[in-house]
């Protein structure tokens, strides 16, 4: 097959994937708990990862990294999941997908503190463009100034993927990204293992659709899309294939108009167009 049309069905299908995410969360969440709902999905996508892993004869980790990883799966995996899914039970999967998605500033931010990257005068300015973007989703009624909690669970999903993504870097440079995406999920799962009392009753009682959702959620867009994802890291520069992410909030949106007819509201454009306006410079020309 030519090399183009793989780089492109590899992204196209990740980005479909991750923004189909969002919305069958908000589905998933009509019969599950935000804490079932992260267990069934990722223990799915284990139960899929360890099959590729041994299809693939994927090595092991040193036994010095495997605190780090297990950290990090707990952070990335675990706490990220858990406040993405309580977020989105009072936000829409088409807001809920912006306010991740401003994850890169906070990237950004941390790699600056930790890494010692410095961010340029655009860099700043792009911060300050996307906080603003936030600020506007965040207000239920700019009259009456109310702000949604489920706004700061999305906040605090952002920062943990920042942070996953930023201290995972220096593991990166031993493994490959799968092999370093599937001990992460292997270890978030694992600490999700505590709200496991419940599970089968719940999954007992939830319609047969909203099941096969989170099956979805875990096979796919959990497992699936990381390996094309990783296809077309292993095609194409990194910071080429990341510029595509910008488009995950607008798919989101456009899916769940159609299968949870969530009408985006106009501080959701407004909003959502200055937080992808913020990562689009800060990944352009906002880096030193």
């Amino acid at each position: 097959m030519n090399k183009s049309w793989i780089i492109i069905g590899s992204i196209t299908t990740t980005l479909l994937l991750w923004a189909s995410a969002f919305v069958g969360i908000r589905a998933g969440l009509e019969a599950f708990s935000p804490t079932h709902l992260s267990l069934l999905r990722y223990a799915t996508a284990s139960i899929v990862l360890i099959i590729y892993a041994l299809i693939a004869k994927v090595r092991l980790p040193e036994r010095k990294d495997v605190l780090k990883i297990m950290l990090l799966g707990f952070i990335g995996i675990t706490l990220y999941n858990v406040a993405l899914n309580y977020g989105e039970l009072s936000v829409t999967a088409g807001v809920a997908s912006f306010i991740v998605n401003s994850g890169p500033i906070f990237t950004t931010i941390l790699a600056s503190i930790f890494l010692k990257e410095r961010i340029s005068c655009w860099g700043v300015f792009a911060i300050v463009i996307s906080f603003i973007g936030v600020l506007i989703i965040s207000l239920d009624d700019l009259r009456k100034l109310q702000f949604n909690e489920g706004i700061l669970l999305l906040i605090v999903a952002a920062l943990t993927q920042a942070i996953y993504f930023v201290f995972q870097k220096p593991l990166l440079r031993k493994y490959r990204p799968l092999e370093l995406t599937t001990f992460m999920i292997l270890s978030g799962t694992i600490f999700m293992l505590p709200f496991s009392p419940g599970i089968i009753e719940a999954i007992a009682l939830a319609p047969i659709d909203k099941t096969i959702t989170v099956l979805y959620l875990g096979i796919f867009p959990g497992a699936l899309a990381y390996l094309t994802w990783s296809v077309a890291l292993s095609k194409i520069r990194a910071s080429l294939v990341s510029s595509f992410l910008f488009l995950i909030p607008l798919l989101t949106i456009g899916i769940a108009w159609i299968y949870l007819s969530e009408i985006p509201t106009l501080y959701t454009w407004i909003g959502g167009f200055l937080i992808l306006i913020g990562v689009i410079i800060m990944n352009i020309v906002g880096k030193k």
